[in-house]
C-alpha cells in the first residue's frame, strides 16, 4: 500500500521507473493542478493534502496491468474531469495517445492548456459527452467516477474490442458493481485491490463481445 506523499513519488521512479522528464512533467502537472484548484474545484481540498498518493499514483497504478496485443495503440480515458488518469497516463507513456474526453467546457479547455503546457504531443482533448463520440476502437479503456459500470459498459462497448483492456477504478463499490452487471454481458472482469486506498477496488478485465451483448 503506498500510505505518504513520498512513498508515492518513490513509486513512480522505483517501481514504475518514469524517466526524469516524466518526473519533471507530474511536478509540473501537480503545481498547474493546484493553481486551477483556485479557481475551479477540480479536486477537494482534503485530496489536495494527498495528490500524489490520492491522485498521481492512484492513476498511474492502472499502468501496472500488462500490456497486450494492441500494445502501443491508443487509450480512451472517459469523464477525465481533472486529468484522472488520462493526463498521468500521458505523462507516464509517451508512446501512447491518450484520448481525454470530459462533457464540461472549462474543463475540457483547462486539460487542453495543461497539455499544451507538460508538451504531451500524445494528448488529445475532446469536450462532448461519451453518447456523442464516434465510434472509434481503442487498446485501452479507462474512466473514473464517470458512470455506474453497467451504464458504462453501454455507454462505451462500441470503443472496445475483445482484445481492449478495460481500467476501472470504482473505489469500495467494485465488488458490488461488478455482481449487479448484466448477466447478459460477456466479459473477462475482476477486481484487483488498489495500491493507494484500503478497501476501494479496480475492475479491469475485457469485454468479449465488443459488439455489445450475447444473441
Amino acid at each position: 500500500m503506498i500510505a505518504t506523499e513520498d512513498e508515492a513519488r518513490a513509486w513512480f521512479r522505483d517501481d514504475l521507473k518514469i524517466d526524469t522528464m516524466a518526473e519533471t512533467r507530474l511536478e509540473n502537472f501537480a503545481d498547474l493542478l493546484m493553481q486551477e484548484n483556485a479557481r475551479q474545484n477540480l479536486i477537494s481540498k482534503v485530496s489536495a493534502a494527498h495528490l500524489w498518493t490520492r491522485h498521481l499514483a492512484d492513476s498511474a497504478q492502472l499502468l501496472r496491468v500488462p500490456r497486450g496485443t494492441s500494445e502501443g495503440s491508443d487509450w480512451l480515458d472517459l469523464g477525465t474531469g481533472a486529468g484522472f488518469p488520462g493526463l498521468v497516463i500521458a505523462i507516464c507513456r509517451p508512446d501512447v495517445k491518450v484520448t481525454m474526453v470530459d462533457s464540461r467546457r472549462l474543463r475540457a479547455d483547462w486539460l487542453r492548456s495543461t497539455a499544451t503546457a507538460l508538451g504531451l504531443n500524445n494528448a488529445e482533448v475532446i469536450q462532448s459527452r461519451a453518447e456523442s463520440l464516434p465510434s472509434q476502437k481503442f487498446a485501452s479503456i479507462s474512466a473514473r467516477a464517470f458512470a455506474p459500470l453497467d451504464k458504462l459498459i453501454a455507454i462505451s462497448a462500441r470503443f472496445s474490442t475483445p482484445d481492449t483492456r478495460w481500467l476501472l477504478p470504482k473505489g469500495a463499490r467494485a465488488e458490488q458493481e461488478l455482481a449487479m452487471l448484466s448477466k447478459n454481458w460477456h466479459h473477462t472482469f475482476h477486481v484487483e485491490h488498489s495500491m493507494t486506498e484500503a478497501g476501494a477496488g479496480i475492475i479491469m478485465g475485457h469485454l468479449l463481445d465488443s459488439g455489445g451483448k450475447r444473441s
